[in-house]
């Protein structure tokens, strides 16, 4: 058996419709190509010489969609190399195309907004955001989902239409320090400029806050049972910051008990007529 004989011989055939072994080895090598395409493009877009000059999340939204044109390059070369009649197709399943948009179309509102996701990179992998409340991490931006990891460590898959048509806050867009603030109270009778080093002090005892000169403390108000201060400090761990404030609490309190400030409690005092 000669080459050509071998490279024509028909796997199937079925009425008007035969696979011979040169289709089967043309998609292979389509396949073959797109994924070596593919990887080719990502060693590049991560390498660390470009890394220097495109940054992470950018480079991951551009092989993204690289990644997504070449497969869609790829199904058509093989449509068309396997003898599907692509117009014939379209135009015989465009009333069930319809129905399907119809009823599918929250989800190709999501396909849309993981492509803008991708071209406009205003969110990228490694972004703090806050959606609806709920501060996150961005581990991977998918065409129609994205994960996430949230606070807690819990890994969420959202859609990618509530991150581009609800109102969401990306910290990452910030400067490179966020401020962040702890209200705190105190009694009444507390020296104020003894409460407001205090403050300041244990703000800048914790290793998170590299900026020392940022931290103030501030007296705000005459609260119904306290002295009320504010505590103003910038911090570049966002996505943890509440670990922090948690532990700047614990040295305002550790501060207060040496120095005698009290915090108070709220009381209510009733009086019994006779």
């Amino acid at each position: 058996m000669t080459f050509e004989t071998f490279i024509n011989y028909k796997i199937i055939a079925f009425e008007s419709y035969s696979l011979s072994v040169y289709t089967v080895v043309a998609v292979v090598l389509i396949v073959v190509v797109t994924v070596l395409i593919s990887k080719g493009v990502r060693k590049i877009l991560f390498s660390e010489s470009k890394l220097n000059k495109i940054e992470k999340g950018s480079a991951f939204a551009l092989f993204k969609l690289t990644k997504y044109i070449l497969w869609i390059i790829a199904i058509a070369l093989i449509l068309d190399v396997v003898g599907a009649n692509l117009t014939g197709l379209l135009v015989g399943s465009a009333a069930l195309l319809v129905g399907i948009g119809l009823g599918l179309q929250h989800t190709f509102n999501d396909f849309i907004s993981g492509i803008i996701l991708l071209i406009e990179n205003t969110t990228a992998v490694g972004d703090v955001l806050e959606v609806e409340g709920e501060v996150v991490l961005i581990q991977n931006i998918g065409l129609r989902t994205s994960r996430v990891i949230n606070r807690d460590d819990i890994i969420m898959i959202i859609p990618n239409s509530l991150i581009t048509t609800n109102k969401v806050i990306n910290w990452s867009h910030q400067s490179k320090k966020t401020r962040f603030r702890i209200n705190i109270g105190v009694a009444y009778g507390s020296n104020v400029d003894l409460v407001i080093k205090v403050l300041a002090e244990a703000a800048g005892e914790h290793p998170e806050i590299k900026d020392k000169s940022s931290i103030k403390a501030r007296f705000l108000d005459f609260g119904n049972s306290s002295l009320d201060f504010e505590l103003l400090f910038f911090s570049k761990n966002v996505f943890r910051i509440e670990n922090v404030k948690s532990d700047i609490r614990k040295i305002i309190n550790q501060k207060f008990i040496e120095n005698k400030i009290t915090i108070p409690f709220p009381q209510m005092d009733v009086y019994l007529k006779k």
